[in-house]
């Protein structure tokens, strides 16, 4: 099977069949009228896929190529929490198709069965959706109301394993549970909001790698049993970076690598302005040994040093923010998290929406573009955008739908690259360098 025909598949059945059948299941629709829970999904989906920021007039333009007739009155009207129960289960049914390309063209990723991204983003909601998303609150003017996207996120093979959505207030721990197992003999990078050293060992029995920062708080214990703390350690190194086995945690005793770089000055100066800063205003005292460790920036991972030299860490440490530009294109592009409106359950409904198309959009680069490492997200997204009326006109019928997709995939193929550069390399660059120099 084709990724277009899988795609194709995927998409008719999650904005059709499913979209009626959570229709029915919600009370969304009652009874045969003219707006269903296909035809109300698709406007919707398809409508701010297109145009972000569109109106209601504009949407019930978009309406009328998926067969609903309506006035903006009376899509406004149509906002009501059953519509969002119905586009939460949509949402739902979308996140359980599985899209995958081709490995990127990447050899250090090439290593692994997948290199696996992982982080959450959190969009503020108004004060009545509290109920259904609770926030942490707060003093001032913070909202009650918030939700959570947790997403995993396979840079070698392109699929996303979310947005679940979890109540704001969640720790990002508890919501990484909602994602799928990791295969055998993949790489997860995540950022330290997971840090978990139970976490690392199921990792290391289920046989996956994984790589993160070193949290500054846990100990190690040297190959000659001597104990450490990691100020402590840092400041006997005289050289500007060390790789030695350790074993992490000291009770735990996780086997693992302890790899470390001294930065530069003017950055190690900055570290410690900003953290003295943010302790400031906390009302807290900056201790010594964070103030050391300032000088160095510090990874431990359990992948062999056969497999993964100091230098190759490094790079595909800077690959976590790749999903912060995700979430940045999802917000900034995709508007995800602003609505014209300031009605509860039309801001809701419009979330969901909007998420669905950013899945279908994902779904869009993975079919085109995805070996290419210097593939720019943010000229394709235009690029879908640009499509969607005609997804839209061709979803009810499969062949027209995969020419659709053939089309937009010839287009992706086109102009939607990033420039090479030289004063600040991407870390495309810098990974495609780790294949010349250890060639």
């Amino acid at each position: 099977m084709t990724i277009i025909t899988r795609i194709s598949q995927a998409m008719q059945h999650v904005l059709t069949h499913t979209a009626t059948e959570a229709a029915q299941k919600t009370g969304f629709t009652q009874r045969q009228v003219k707006v269903t829970g296909a035809n109300f999904c698709q406007t919707l989906v398809f409508g701010w896929l297109q145009e972000p920021e569109a109106t209601l007039e504009s949407l019930c333009q978009t309406g009328v190529t998926v067969g609903l007739e309506i006035t903006p009155q009376g899509l406004d009207q149509r906002f009501t929490k059953t519509a969002s129960d119905c586009l939460y289960q949509v949402l739902q049914a979308a996140l359980t198709e599985t899209i995958q390309a081709k490995a990127v063209a990447i050899p250090v990723l090439q290593r692994f069965n997948g290199v696996y991204i992982e982080d959450s983003s959190s969009i503020t909601l108004p004060e009545e959706l509290a109920p259904v998303w609770s926030g942490c609150g707060g003093s001032g003017s913070a909202s009650n109301g918030a939700v959570k996207l947790q997403v995993r996120w396979d840079v070698l093979h392109g699929e996303i394993d979310g947005p679940h959505l979890v109540d704001g207030r969640t720790h990002d721990r508890v919501a990484s549970t909602l994602n799928r197992p990791l295969p055998e003999r993949s790489l997860l990078i995540r950022d330290l909001g997971y840090w978990k050293l139970e976490a690392l060992e199921t990792m290391d029995r289920t046989g996956c790698c994984w790589l993160s920062r070193a949290q500054a708080q846990t100990g190690f214990v040297d190959s000659s049993g001597q104990s450490w703390s990691q100020a402590a350690f840092v400041r006997q190194q005289t050289n500007g970076s060390f790789d030695i086995p350790i074993e992490l945690g000291l009770k735990k005793r996780l086997p693992a690598r302890f790899v470390g770089f001294r930065v530069p000055a003017e950055v190690a100066r900055e570290r410690r302005r900003k953290l003295k800063a943010a302790s400031k205003r906390k009302g807290q005292t900056v201790s010594s040994a964070r103030l050391v460790l300032c000088d160095w920036t510090l990874f431990v991972t359990n992948v062999p040093v056969d497999r993964l030299t100091p230098a190759e860490i490094l790079v595909l440490a800077r690959l976590r923010w790749q999903i912060e530009l995700l979430f940045k294109l999802w917000k900034s592009h995709g508007r995800i998290d602003k609505s014209r409106s300031e009605k509860p359950w039309r801001i809701l409904c419009e979330l969901y929406a909007k998420l669905i198309g950013m899945i279908i959009q994902h779904w869009s680069f993975l079919m085109a573009n995805w070996q290419f490492p210097d593939r720019s997200f943010v000229k394709a997204s235009a690029t879908v955008r640009r499509h969607a009326i005609n997804l839209a006109l061709a979803i009810c019928d499969l062949s027209r739908l995969a020419e659709s997709l053939t089309m937009l995939r010839s287009c992706l193929s086109h102009g939607v690259r990033i420039n090479k550069s030289a004063k600040s390399p991407h870390t495309f660059q810098l990974l495609l360098a780790l294949a010349e120099l250890y060639a």
